[in-house]
């Protein structure tokens, strides 16, 4: 039944039943393929290609060469579709996924253009333009995704005018991708506005970095380089005598029972011969993992040098995030500045409360010396010892906080020089990463250690892929057919015969296990030029490590140091409040303090008994009255020092009772 007109269609050729059989069997290849998960990229296309090879076109419309070369690419470009979706699941690179969707971009291409052929156009009629639309679909949403994947190979290229181009590109494909798509189903709805959620976030955050960070020019797309295909499917050659196709041969027990004995000895032969090649396999392995491993030498990693001349991402998202806070490093100076003040301000208040105190105590003492006796409590001033009590608990706080303080500003100190390099210019920011500087000496035994450590790489390959051929060709060695012909008594000869095509691979393995010494020896010596070079460029990373460490941490802290300086305000400026009332009452209590101890000074001098009236000889009085400067000095009467009480003896003028205040220090020193 020819499936676009519904007619049914006989031909007397036996040729023309095969087509029919291999049509269905292209047919039901695509319907198990479109039922299995998309995970396996093989396709129905090898029975179309068969097909369309090796038999007439004239039998029916859908058996043409328009027709089957439709089915060919329709089934290649949902292959591949089928292992872009496994590469992106597999998070293969940005530019490998591109140009495996170059490629169902390019079947499909090839699809479309069968489709528009006037001559298939006639032949399907009216699905002709239901297909195309849709074949049209795929392709500017596959050419979407192949320059989305583009946009991402130029990010990491750190080429950021070209992502931009890139990206924008891929938005103007998806959205000729929706307008065709209308009548589709909703999952192909809702997967293009899933995709659109994609391209769309990604165009306008490499637009915005572009127009505020990079300021790359943007190029034209046309003057980048077009994205070539990458065709990794093909279709699975049809062979109608190959038993996976026909099925088991029906014949393939007719085989005498003494040709299966001879086919199982000759399988121990090949075995033997495996565990043999093996065994040696094995052992230089072995002594080739341990060599490595001691040398502790990575291919990949052993020349970083490129690392240096980029940025990385980690920094460059700081830098970025900086520029746009630009009042981040005044921020934490101002925050510094006011907690130095507010530090500077409650360490003074405490200082005065602390000097008022100790003043005080030392006018205690004085009183107690002039006395010869501790003054007698009652009437002492109330609220000295509360005050001494908080200042000291006040000084025990501002003692504990000053030690944070330094920390804080020791800390604000270290980073703040970090923070304004973030947000400098990026030129100054790679300046500042350490390099490693190669004299062309260094240069040439790192080449050299490479082409060497290349070398045991290509050995440690041949040697898998020798092994694997020498497998598989053992697993497909089935000499059955010649056993059953052969004599028993010349089945030694055969098997001996037979062994001997493995001769070139075992001579290729031998060659590549002798080899192993001499590259070793190699490696070892390049190896010891390699250590200072190594130990070098190891010194190098660990800076530049250090740097990045040190340059991410000063803009992770910064959030933290001014949380910290908030709290050192306010612990500051509260306790600067209790300092304030504190020193105000510290001046109280040391004002009335001092006039408890005159009260009490002028209590004591009253209990002393008058002094006796004798006049002193008129010598002595002229002096003193020269001495006191006037005639004012007569009425102090016959008072002498000598006859005042023992304990007044020694008191300041300040304290004398009556007129002996007023004298001059010559005339006491007379009077004494």
């Amino acid at each position: 039944t020819e499936i676009f007109s519904g007619k049914a269609v006989t031909h007397e050729d036996i040729k023309y039943e095969q087509a029919c059989v291999l049509y269905n069997l292209g047919a039901l290849h695509s319907m198990l393929g479109a039922m299995d998960k998309r995970v396996s990229e093989e396709c129905a296309a090898g029975a179309f290609t068969y097909l369309r090879d090796h038999f007439p076109h004239s039998y029916s419309v859908d058996m043409s060469h328009q027709i089957l070369s439709l089915n060919i690419n329709l089934m290649l470009g949902q292959a591949q579709e089928c292992l872009l979706e496994k590469s992106m699941l597999d998070n293969r690179k940005s530019f490998l996924v591109a140009r495996i969707s170059a490629q169902v971009v390019d079947y499909y291409k090839e699809a479309c253009r069968a489709l528009e052929n006037s001559e298939t156009a006639s032949l399907l009629g009216k699905i002709q333009k239901d297909w195309k639309k849709l074949v049209q679909m795929k392709i500017y949403y596959f050419a979407a995704v192949a320059h989305l994947h583009m946009g991402k190979q130029a990010e990491e290229q750190q080429k950021f005018g070209e992502r931009v181009i890139y990206f924008q590109s891929a938005l103007d494909k998806l959205n000729e991708a929706i307008k065709l798509a209308k009548g589709q189903p909703e999952t192909v709805q809702e997967a293009l506005r899933f995709t659109m959620d994609v391209i769309g976030g990604k165009y306008n955050s490499a637009k915005k970095d572009n127009d505020f960070i990079y300021h790359e020019a943007v190029p034209a797309l046309d003057t980048l380089q077009s994205v070539k295909g990458a065709p990794l499917v093909k279709a699975l050659p049809v062979n109608p005598t190959d038993p996976a196709v026909t099925g088991p041969d029906i014949f393939a027990k007719l085989v005498p029972m003494a040709a299966h004995e001879a086919s199982s000895l000759y399988s121990e032969e090949k075995a033997k011969l495996l565990r043999d090649v093996m065994a040696k396999i094995e052992a230089k392995n072995e002594v080739l993992d341990q060599f490595m491993d001691s040398m502790q030498l990575d291919p990949e990693t052993v020349d970083n040098l490129d690392m240096y001349n980029h940025i990385p991402p980690v920094l460059m998202e700081k830098c970025a995030a900086l520029s746009v806070r630009p009042d981040t490093v005044r921020n934490l100076v101002q925050s510094m500045q006011v907690l130095s003040g507010v530090f500077t301000d409650v360490e003074a208040s405490l200082k005065e409360i602390r000097d008022l105190l100790e003043e005080d105590e030392a006018q205690e003492r004085k009183l107690q010396e002039l006395l010869g006796r501790v003054p007698p409590a009652p009437g002492s001033p109330p609220g000295l010892a509360e005050v001494s009590k908080e200042c000291s608990k006040y000084l025990e706080l501002h003692e504990k906080a000053s030690f944070t303080n330094t920390e804080l500003h020791r800390a604000m100190n270290l980073h703040l020089g970090n923070l304004r390099l973030l947000g400098g210019p990026l030129e100054q920011v790679r300046a500042a990463l350490p390099t490693p500087t190669l004299s062309e000496d260094d240069k040439q035994v790192l080449q050299n250690l490479k082409r060497i450590l290349a070398k045991v790489q290509e050995m440690r390959d041949q040697r898998m892929s020798l092994e694997q051929q020498l497998r598989e060709m053992i697993q497909k060695d089935d000499i059955t057919t010649s056993l059953v012909t052969t004599d028993r008594s010349e089945m030694k000869k055969l098997f001996e015969e037979q062994l001997k095509k493995y001769d070139q691979l075992k001579v290729y393995l031998e060659q590549n296990l002798a080899a192993q010494e001499n590259v070793l020896k190699a490696l070892t010596d390049a190896n010891v030029k390699y250590a200072a070079v190594r130990k070098a460029l190891a010194e190098v990373e660990h800076k530049w490590n250090t740097t990045v460490q040190t340059l991410v941490a000063s803009y992770e802290a910064y959030e933290d140091l001014m949380k910290k300086s908030q709290e050192g305000k306010d612990f500051y400026t509260d306790l600067e409040g209790k300092a304030a009332k504190l020193l105000e009452r510290a001046r109280a209590a040391c004002q009335a303090s001092e006039a408890h101890r005159q009260q009490l000074l002028e209590r004591e001098l009253k209990k002393q008994p008058p002094p006796r009236p004798t006049a002193p000889k008129p010598p002595l009085q002229k002096k003193l009255r020269d001495e006191a400067g006037g005639p004012e000095a007569a009425d102090l009467g016959s008072l002498v020092l000598s006859e005042l009480p023992e304990e007044l003896r020694s008191l300041p003028p300040e304290l004398l009772p009556g007129p002996l205040a007023q004298l001059p220090p010559p005339a006491l020193a007379a009077l004494a």
